[in-house]
């Protein structure tokens, strides 16, 4: 399985969803930040609530094609 996505737009559409949720929760600076210890623990949330959202959408498009 390739890491590209197969939309060339995807990986574009993924980093500003990052940048929004990392706004929400507070933490964008820390996100830019050099040190990449404290970017490991900004990723975990960050990520975690990026999983959250996407299965949200994806759950909605099936129950809105049912």
């Amino acid at each position: 399985m390739s890491k590209n996505p197969l939309n060339p737009n995807a990986r574009k559409a993924l980093d500003e969803m990052k940048l929004e949720i990392a706004n929400e929760l507070g933490l964008a600076n820390k996100l830019s930040n050099t040190n990449s210890i404290e970017n490991i623990f900004t990723a975990g949330p960050v990520g975690g609530m990026m999983t959250k959202k996407l299965v949200e959408i994806g759950q909605k498009q099936l129950i809105d094609k049912g």
